[in-house]
């Protein structure tokens, strides 16, 4: 017997009541996901820096005392990067130049021991993009940008995210931020290289 309530018509409508139903749970539920964190291989990282001395380059290293990264790899506008830099454990090739560097005159890490980056705007893509941020030394904060590039490490397969590389490239002028101790013998420009070993 055919009722009201089961006649193809009435079937089909709820069919289709239900499947509306289904469509709109979907639609209501984010599309995007949030930025992931990763955290830092600070044993593999490396933070290198390039300055001239007497007209010769020069290389030191800097290491990291913490990593904040919130990545969106779909949406790298998204993403967010804070990184402290232990400037009082600065390497700057030779004994001299490492206190030199430190001393009041450049760096002063006895009063400002760290470096800090805060990143304010990221834009491009992953093999290609621009970083924006605030980079504070010696107490004086400017904007810098840098551009980067984002690899997967060697041994993970093509759709692996969670292990990664990013290198930073980018160059600052000392002098802007009161590091401007030495000019005869320093120049003023220094080169940053930065290789960041980063797991999910």
């Amino acid at each position: 017997m055919v009722t009201a309530e089961n006649t193809p018509k009435t079937i089909f409508m709820r069919q289709l009541i239900h499947l509306f139903v289904l469509m709109t749970c979907i639609s209501a539920a984010p599309v995007v996901a949030a930025p992931e964190s990763y955290t830092l291989d600070m044993d593999q990282s490396v933070v290198g820096f390039t300055y001239q001395f007497q007209g010769n380059p020069r290389q030191g290293r800097m290491p990291v005392s913490t990593a904040v990264m919130d990545l969106d790899l779909d949406n790298i506008a998204r993403s967010r990067v804070t990184v402290t830099l232990n400037a009082a454990q600065a390497n700057a090739g030779a004994l001299f130049m490492t206190s030199t560097m430190k001393g009041p005159n450049v760096l002063n890490t006895k009063a400002h021991p760290t470096i800090q980056f805060t990143s304010t705007k990221i834009e491009g893509s992953l093999r290609g993009a621009k970083v924006t941020g605030d980079l504070t030394i010696r107490g004086v904060t400017r904007p810098v940008t840098m551009t980067a590039g984002l690899y997967r490490q060697q041994g993970t397969e093509r759709t692996d995210r969670s292990r990664l590389i990013v290198q930073l490239l980018g160059s600052v002028s000392r002098s802007a931020f009161g590091a401007n101790g030495f000019p005869g013998f320093v120049a003023d420009q220094i080169d940053l290289n930065i290789i960041a070993y980063i797991e999910k």
